[in-house]
């Protein structure tokens, strides 16, 4: 038997988990900074781990540290219905980006607990391993890993600005899972989140059914160069590093500008060099930059004009270029069975309800080249994320919630 049309989430109880969250790994005021496999991201995994035990979950930590906490369903044997997001953060990130979806997907089982329910098939939560990506590049890897887009000991080897591996740190904080980082079978996997921008609540709307992501495209580039004195050497022969990726980054700019008007994005996020001192040029240098657009032909043109650009900055600025790494997602990857049952769901709890794209990347991407995925989105005050101000009312995240309830138990006793 279903839980009764009324069964709702407890809020409240939701709230209190969010609340302790926003206490673990303070930033800015009001905001996070709770980078993958710190401190922080340890203390908040161990109350994550230590909440879903006392919600009766059994609890598994894989080989790139994704944490699998597990509800018995009637017939165990079949595969799960996987809820589920991340819980470390941006250096100056707000207090609901992926937790709100950890947290939710933890209240929907506490409330099927209270309501005496146990769904046909047995559910999962997961915390993916650094989705943020604002420590160990690409973002996003331990959802990639997962799913076989990364091999393990190529995401355990990505390294820090200090020069700390991902292993390294899994081992130190006790996260290194015995369980390979192979896929199991879902069968199915639904990711609660805020939306990460202004449309939901500049049109008053509840619930975002989202469709499918921005086709994205991402690349960390390389520039080598030669060190001089900044004083007597000659403009002609030098081969300055910093100034190649920083010519780089501005056109990526520029691309972006160009395409704005049909909703196109392109961003230069992060420029490093070496010596990056006064009095000598760097002969080293990275960038990491992305284009995106809802047009999937759009952004392989707009991504074929920043490898224009990286030939075009290394030649000025005298140097050598190298694309180190590329990462793609997006496009309409979405289950369409699963849309349809959200947008049912939401508009029968009588919700605003509006299909919408995800702009950002998240976990559910690689997610969908293994399992029938969707995702459901919340408004965020003005959209603000990746920022100390983000900020989610009750208002704002109830009904997402409600609809993830009754959209995973639907799914889950059929």
């Amino acid at each position: 038997m279903s839980p009764p049309a009324a069964a709702r989430i407890d809020f409240e109880r939701f709230w209190t988990t969010i609340e302790r969250s926003g206490e673990i790994g303070p930033g800015r005021p009001g905001g996070l900074s709770r980078l993958a496999l710190s401190d922080a991201d340890k203390q908040v995994r161990d109350e994550f781990v230590g909440w879903c035990r006392e919600a009766g979950l059994t609890v598994r930590i894989d080989g790139i540290g994704n944490i699998f906490a597990r509800r018995q369903g009637r017939d165990d044997t079949l595969p799960p219905v996987v809820m589920g997001s991340h819980l470390d953060t941006q250096v100056n990130g707000g207090r609901f980006d992926g937790i709100a979806g950890v947290l939710g997907a933890l209240e929907v089982c506490r409330t099927l607990d209270a309501l005496g329910h146990r769904t046909r098939r047995p559910l999962e939560i997961v915390n993916w391993t650094n989705e943020e990506g604002g420590r160990f590049s690409p973002p996003m890897v331990g959802s990639g890993c997962f799913t076989g887009t990364y091999t393990l000991d190529w995401a355990r080897g990505r390294t820090d600005d200090d020069g700390i591996s991902l292993g390294q740190e899994l081992q130190r904080i006790g996260y290194l899972g015995e369980m390979e980082a192979s896929p199991h079978a879902f069968d199915a996997y639904f990711e609660f989140h805020i939306e990460q921008g202004p449309i939901l609540d500049r049109e008053g709307m509840q619930v975002g059914v989202v469709t499918g992501g921005y086709p994205s495209c991402g690349m960390l580039v390389e520039f080598r160069g030669e060190t001089a004195h900044t004083g007597p050497w000659p403009m002609e022969r030098r081969r300055n590093a910093l100034v190649a990726g920083a010519r780089l980054l501005t056109a990526v700019d520029d691309i972006g500008w160009e395409n704005a008007g049909t909703g196109g994005k392109a961003t230069g996020s992060r420029l490093v060099a070496w010596p990056n001192k006064p009095g000598i040029l760097s002969d080293w240098a990275q960038a990491v930059c992305d284009v995106r657009h809802p047009d999937a032909e759009t952004t392989l043109v707009m991504a074929e004009r920043v490898r224009r650009a990286i030939g075009e900055a290394a030649a000025r600025g005298g140097c050598t270029a190298e694309i180190l790494d590329t990462w793609n997602w997006g496009g309409r990857i979405f289950s369409g069975e699963l849309i349809e049952g959200i947008r049912s769901v939401s508009l029968g709890l009588g919700y605003r309800t509006q299909d919408i794209l995800s702009q950002a990347g998240h976990d559910a991407y690689f997610v969908a080249r293994h399992a029938p995925t969707a995702m459901i989105f919340a408004p965020c005050k003005n959209g603000i994320t990746h920022n100390n101000l983000e900020l989610c009312t009750r208002e704002d995240l109830e009904p997402g919630l409600n609809v993830l309830f009754r959209s995973v138990v639907a799914r889950a006793d059929r």
